[in-house]
């Protein structure tokens, strides 16, 4: 997971694969790795990685309560 900046609110998740770093905040669940690297973690800590199975935008969501606000579609956010 990484927090680039962009959007209508300044700050966008970048969920893809990626090689670990160092430096990258490590979770593991089962085999899967988690990598977060050390500028996003300040945005993205006590966060939950969620799978939505909705029919329109389903994916990886990020639950942040350290949100602030989001914009309007949700893609963007204010910490």
């Amino acid at each position: 997971i990484k927090v680039t900046e962009g959007g209508c609110s300044g700050r966008m998740y970048k969920i893809t694969m990626d090689s670990q770093r160092k430096g990258d905040k490590v979770f593991t669940n089962g085999a899967a790795l988690l990598l977060v690297d050390r500028k996003s973690y300040l945005y993205v800590h006590d966060s939950e990685v969620i799978f939505s199975e909705e029919l329109v935008n389903a994916g990886f969501k990020v639950a942040n309560p350290n949100t602030k606000s989001t914009c309007g579609c949700g893609e963007s956010f204010v910490v």
